[in-house]
């Protein structure tokens, strides 16, 4: 038994008309059945024959009303999925007036009421809920993102997916859970890792790869998606603050400590360069203590005066 996939559907242009001439064809047609309906209805009193041309032109007035139902206006970047008794017929994407079959059902599971059943081609923003997820240390997280996509396959979106908008966001929340627990919230000490706060470009690629290729099912192209919102969650967000705090004291301090020495050994060798002053290795270590504790303390050092000689 033959089975069908999802790469049956096949997108193909729909047959229309022009519309403009068709529009020609219907105001003609119903000049002429208001002429019937109004010479029937004067001379039904004078001759039989003309008795007939009343439920005539009703008649025809009726079938062009009809016929008004297959005009179909189009702006750049829309599109018309067209159906006849179930089955589908093709898609008008070219922007105009076009006439089609009247029969023929236009269909957008996730219609709206500016869009109508018209499919938008263009480039949408899907700006996704906050969710809490775990990154790849277990840490509890609260993450959303903001994708910019645009159908490209329309029969693939109304045919393959319920409703392709749902779809979408649906894929978007296992494609946030999928990429978090793959990297750390922040870097690691030595600071060669990926991480999601730290490595935006490399995670919004990341990203917008795994949601594309859940996608593809549904005729859509994710044109970007970045992270717009990223925090710990609530309940440890005071914890990771202090941690965060402590490593930043940290590195300010090694970095304070690694420029104080510097100074030291600068100020030791110029003053052995220049002859400025000899001193013992007593004295040199007793200055090294005392620009240390000025360098790197964390208030201003109160000078003392000496007066005396310093031996």
């Amino acid at each position: 038994m033959e089975t069908k996939t999802f790469d049956t559907i096949t997108e193909k242009p729909a047959r229309e008309r022009n519309g403009w001439v068709m529009l020609a064809v219907v105001l003609f047609l119903f000049v002429c059945a208001i002429g019937m309906f109004v010479v029937g209805a004067v001379m039904v009193g004078e001759e039989e024959g003309f008795i007939a041309f009343m439920p005539v032109g009703v008649v025809a007035l009726f079938v062009n009303i009809f016929l008004c139902s297959g005009f179909k206006l189009l702006q750049p970047n829309e599109a018309y999925v067209l159906t006849l008794f179930g089955k589908y017929r093709g898609t008008i994407k070219r922007e105009g007036f076009f006439w089609v079959n009247p029969f023929c059902a236009s269909v957008n599971p996730a219609r709206t009421s500016m869009g109508g059943r018209k499919l938008s081609l263009k480039a949408m923003t899907l700006n996704n809920d906050k969710q809490k997820v775990n990154d790849e240390e277990g840490n509890p997280i609260e993450i959303s993102v903001v994708v910019i996509w645009r159908i490209t396959n329309t029969a693939k979106a109304v045919f393959n997916v319920e409703n392709y908008m749902a779809y979408l966001s649906t894929q978007c929340d296992a494609a946030i859970r999928q990429v978090a627990r793959q990297y750390p919230y922040d870097v690691s000490t030595n600071g060669d890792e990926t991480s999601l706060r730290g490595s935006a470009q490399e995670i919004a690629e990341v990203l917008r790869a795994e949601l594309q290729q859940r996608t593809v099912i549904a005729g859509i192209e994710v044109l970007e998606a970045r992270i717009s919102h990223l925090a710990y969650a609530p309940e440890i967000a005071a914890a990771m603050l202090q941690r965060q705090q402590a490593s930043a004291i940290i590195a300010a301090r090694q970095k304070i400590v690694e420029g104080a020495v510097s100074m030291v050994e600068m100020a030791l060798n110029k003053l052995s360069e220049e002859n400025v002053v000899e001193l013992d290795d007593e004295r040199k270590a007793q200055m090294v203590s005392n620009l240390l504790v000025v360098l790197c303390g964390n208030r201003d050092a109160q000078p003392v005066v000496g007066t005396g000689s310093i031996y």
